[in-house]
């Protein structure tokens, strides 16, 4: 989930230059990296509140650095060039093979209490799908290639499970969105599917669909959630007085979530199931971007 990242483009935020390499940034501001993406106009005023928050908190700048992709933050803290940094589950772990860097925080709404998600693979309860291998000759639908709980940690699951997700299926399509592939479930346009589990629940509040429709077929382990990172020679104090910082940030709207209650305190064995998950799909974490 890039909340955070996605923002700042929309909002009009200018891309910084880089300042000289393998220099820190300078104690009296706060440089954080971050992904820029399209999103809706309605996040612009989210990330503004959550600068001013972080700016008044520390007394101190928060300038926003935002790159064209993962590889241009992650250079950019190899570099020391950023203080923080907002990166993808995957994208996080590949930034700690190549630059000195530490997964610190990570955001909760007030809505789901959790800084974790999990994958489930839904089928309709009157499909006759129960388990794992009642799937084998039915139709399937991922959401994207490069969805976390929507394809990547299902696929993941089900050849640890002993299946081969290309020949088990009769076919396979992508979907483009959770919602689209609830849908297709509940529709009947396809006979089982994998979505966040979160996405389910927030379909089920708005009407959408019936939680009684569905049979969960396969539930994944916690997914943690996208980390705040923060170099480790970083500032001790600054260190302590960020962390603080982003804790404090509450009744704020974060994504479609609902509203912030705060970021917790994470550390890197969090994302050792991401690491496990790259590793069972034999992927190159570097393609993940």
């Amino acid at each position: 989930m890039h909340t955070f990242a996605k923002f700042l483009r929309v909002a009009g935020i200018a891309i910084l230059p880089l300042i000289a390499a393998g220099q820190a940034q300078a104690a009296d501001k706060l440089t954080i990296g971050l992904i820029p993406s399209e999103d809706s106009q309605a996040m612009i005023e989210t990330s503004k509140q959550v600068l001013d928050s972080l700016e008044k908190q520390l007394g101190m700048p928060v300038e926003p650095f935002v790159a064209t992709d993962y590889n241009g933050i992650i250079e950019a803290l190899r570099a020391g060039k950023l203080d923080v940094a907002y990166l993808g589950p995957f994208s996080y772990v590949l930034a700690t093979t190549v630059a000195d860097v530490e997964a610190f925080s990570v955001a909760v709404t007030k809505k789901t209490g959790q800084s974790a998600y999990k994958s489930l693979i839904l089928a309709r309860k009157d499909s006759g799908i129960r388990q794992l291998s009642d799937l084998k000759d039915h139709t399937f639908a991922f959401v994207d290639p490069s969805s976390a709980s929507g394809h990547l940690f299902p696929k993941a699951g089900l050849e640890q499970a002993g299946y081969q997700p290309d020949k088990l299926f009769s076919r396979v399509i992508f979907s483009g969105s959770h919602d689209a592939s609830i849908l297709a479930v509940e529709n009947r346009k396809v006979d089982a599917a994998a979505v966040a589990d979160r996405i389910l629940a927030n379909a089920v509040s708005k009407g959408l669909v019936k939680q009684e429709d569905f049979q969960v077929v396969w539930t994944s382990r916690p997914i943690p959630e996208s980390p705040m990172v923060w170099r480790k020679d970083m500032d001790p104090a600054l260190k302590q007085k960020v962390a603080s910082a982003l804790a404090a940030i509450k009744d704020v709207p974060w994504g479609d979530q609902g509203l912030l209650d705060g970021f917790q305190p994470t550390n890197d064995s969090a994302y050792d199931v991401v690491r496990d998950t790259a590793k069972v799909l034999d992927l190159d974490l570097r393609s993940m971007k």
